[in-house]
């Protein structure tokens, strides 16, 4: 890909991500105004465009990333009544980050967590009790239309190129929602999860072609005996032809105290 937190690629899967997440959870928050949402690892601030304008007003959104200019972008460009920046690690969310919060979110994150922080933002919403909505996790689950006799190789090897072990981290890739649905649930939350799922036609095929790229040389890294050069030489002349739709599974997770 273009780099996973470049701008461009961000930029580039807004779209998608904005059709693909379930609208459905919004509404059945109970959050009484002013709004106060802190968005862990906000990027461009993508999903503070797509949620602002399905919650109460009069909001004020708190943005967290660990880069500078994506959180200049999105202090920009969220549409809220007051908008705050904090530069920072996700993983080490407390309870007391949480006073005055009424709902935690965060978009295409959870995946690059291990299961040890999912256990520790689970537990200080529990202590904190305070909502969230967690989208776009991906869950390992990728068709093509038509398929390919090397999906299934590249596919396994992706996803564990994604669980992968890096700075003694070992991330939870496509165990992410599952992960942290039982971590959740264990803390006393209620969740509730929708998929929300790429579809990659021929109306995305800019995406479709950066999304193979990016996917495809994880899975080499992982398992540099596949052919992978080839695979994608043909993958890629299918997407500029229009002659294939792409699946990518995700799923939202809306998380809810009593």
């Amino acid at each position: 890909m273009t780099g996973e937190f470049s701008a461009t690629w961000l930029e580039l899967r807004e779209p998608a991500d904005a059709a693909a997440r379930a609208a459905d959870l919004p509404g059945l928050l109970r959050l009484d105004p002013p709004v106060v949402v802190r968005d862990l690892g906000c990027g461009t601030g993508s999903l503070g465009r797509w949620l602002a304008p399905r919650l109460p007003h009069p909001q004020r959104w708190i943005l967290q990333d660990r880069d500078p200019e994506l959180l200049a972008h999105a202090a920009a460009t969220v549409p809220a009544q007051s908008v705050d920046t904090h530069l920072g690690d996700a993983t080490v969310l407390t309870a007391d980050d949480l006073a005055g919060t009424s709902l935690v979110t965060c978009s295409a994150l959870l995946d690059l967590f291990t299961a040890d922080e999912v256990d520790r933002i689970a537990a200080a919403l529990a202590a904190a009790r305070t909502p969230a909505l967690f989208t776009l996790s991906v869950v390992g689950d990728v068709a093509f239309d038509p398929p390919d006799e090397l999906d299934a190789a590249v596919a396994g090897a992706f996803d564990d190129h994604q669980r992968r072990t890096t700075g003694g981290r070992r991330l939870l890739g496509p165990d992410a929602s599952e992960v942290a649905t039982a971590a959740l649930t264990r803390h006393g939350a209620r969740v509730i999860a929708r998929p929300s799922p790429w579809r990659l036609g021929p109306d995305r095929r800019a995406l479709a072609a950066e999304w193979l790229r990016g996917w495809t040389g994880a899975a080499a890294e992982q398992r540099p005996e596949l052919p992978v050069p080839a695979y994608l030489e043909r993958r890629l002349a299918a997407v500029e032809a229009g002659a294939v739709t792409i699946t990518v599974g995700h799923e939202d997770l809306l998380v809810q105290f009593d």
